[in-house]
């Protein structure tokens, strides 16, 4: 998918915790690993927002887009 998620950067320099976040933000652990895994299919602005709010950044920050050869494993 040529949209990849940067949570577990925004984690890591937050040093916080998926499970933290997830209770700041108001989503469950399991919804939030679907997002930050690459899994979802959506997210809702409010969703986008509150973590924005509680990472202190900006949607960009975890939020990418990669052409499709860029995301693809290599074949040999």
């Amino acid at each position: 998918m040529p949209i990849v998620v940067d949570i577990d950067v925004m984690l890591a320099k937050r040093k916080m915790s998926v499970g933290e976040l997830a209770e700041r933000v108001g989503i469950t652990p399991a919804n939030l690993a679907v997002l930050k895994n690459g899994r979802a299919k959506a997210v809702r602005f409010s969703t986008l927002a509150a973590l924005c709010e509680v990472l202190e950044c900006q949607p960009g920050d975890l939020l990418r887009w990669e052409t499709e050869s860029a995301t693809e494993p290599t074949m040999r």
